[in-house]
């Protein structure tokens, strides 16, 4: 996991440059029992992370915070280090103590992001989402905040300007926006506005994200990257909740911890940037209207993600597939009303040689795409190349 997460992002760049020149990271003894009140990140002579909220120099909360995370256990049982966590805001949102705090848990090599309100005379973490884009929590610009009044969000130092799904700049206090009406299950785009910095000579007038709605659950992070556009133009019309459900394209791998299932874990397939999707062309069955197949390509934390999604020629709701590990012959089981389809896609080339088992029906059958009904039992296919032979079973239960 740790080298996907490498992998080609701002967050590791600006990491890196932050780290060699600055030497950035939280300052604190090792043996420190109270989490630090900000994170010590800078960005040439920029605090990214400075204590912020009007409770953020209030001993006594900070206090009561540091001891409900010492007892908080991620799902595989890890705790979060104090010396290398800290309190990024400490205040009070509609009368109710809030504290938002990125927990580094190095057990799994993960970031953290722990929401308390406080409960009688302590603190109690309420939400806590794994940080599944590459780097470091603290590396981001944007995190979301989830109160009762909607969804908030925090930004860093950096942030000159948040636009919200309106296109409209956020009022924003002391790092924190106000309530910004962002659906359960469905996606919608933010824009921030970073300043020029040391890591970012002329700052950057969009840097994209999606927020996949306020009915993500945890421990799934509902912020992905965008940096194109890409991911809202493919989410179009699609519902998230949908997306997100152990048979959707985004909950269908688990997490594997030796032999099990974590469940409770953020899937492996959860997305955390380069969403984007292309045209597999229209496809008619059984004598119905031609309906639009799409292939949907993400990145998750351990590689590349595809399924397929088939918009019905009236309208009705999309069917979407769960995900598959992006290869050269991909194979989706597809839940269309009334039947079930196996599809199989490749790029198509002069030198690719399709093969089905003898007897197979096709529904659909050409250059880089076959559409059929999901077998009773498993067939094997092929796809062979000038030097390589590629196979993909479907069918059974």
């Amino acid at each position: 996991m740790a080298s996907v997460r490498r992998r080609g992002t701002t967050a590791i760049a600006l990491l890196t440059l932050l780290l060699t020149a600055t030497a950035c990271g939280p300052v604190a003894d090792r043996r420190a029992t109270t989490l630090p009140v900000g994170y010590d990140t800078l960005d040439g002579s920029l605090a990214v992370w400075p204590a912020r909220g009007s409770l953020a120099g209030d001993a006594a909360a900070t206090a009561a915070v540091t001891a409900a995370v010492r007892d908080w256990r991620s799902p595989i049982d890890d705790r979060a280090h104090l010396p290398s966590s800290g309190i990024l805001w400490s205040g009070e949102v509609g009368g109710t103590p809030l504290a938002l705090v990125a927990a580094d848990v190095p057990g799994e090599g993960a970031s953290w992001l722990l929401q308390l309100t406080r409960a009688g005379d302590r603190y109690v973490v309420g939400h806590a989402t794994e940080y599944t884009d590459p780097g470091y929590l603290v590396y981001s610009d944007v995190l979301p905040v989830q109160v009762p009044d909607g969804r908030r969000y925090l930004v860093s130092a950096r942030v000159e300007r948040l636009l919200g799904p309106d296109g409209r700049a956020l009022p924003t206090a002391d790092g924190l926006t106000g309530p910004v009406a962002v659906p359960a299950c469905r996606a919608v785009a933010l824009t921030a506005t970073l300043r020029p910095t040391r890591s970012l000579p002329r700052g950057r007038a969009a840097d994209r994200l999606l927020d996949l709605g306020t009915a993500t659950a945890d421990p799934r992070y509902p912020l992905i990257r965008d940096e194109t556009g890409s991911g809202r133009r493919a989410l179009t019309g699609l519902d998230t909740c949908v997306l997100a459900g152990e048979r959707g394209p985004f909950g269908s791998i688990p997490r594997r911890i030796g032999d099990r299932n974590a469940t409770r874990s953020a899937p492996e397939s959860w997305p955390m940037a380069r969403l984007a999707v292309r045209s597999l062309g229209e496809v008619a069955l059984a004598g119905g209207e031609p309906a639009e197949l799409e292939q949907l390509t993400w990145e998750s934390a351990t590689g590349t993600m595809t399924a397929v999604v088939y918009r019905p020629a009236d309208g009705g709701p999309p069917v979407v597939s769960p995900a598959d590990r992006a290869t050269t012959l991909q194979a989706y089981l597809l839940p269309v009303p009334g039947q079930s389809l196996a599809v199989l896609s490749w790029r198509a080339t002069r030198d690719a040689s399709f093969a089905a088992p003898p007897g197979t029906t096709r529904l659909v059958d050409r250059p880089g795409l076959v559409v059929l009904p999901q077998p009773a039992t498993k067939q094997t296919f092929s796809l062979a190349g000038t030097e390589k032979t590629w196979y993909r079973s479907v069918g059974g239960r």
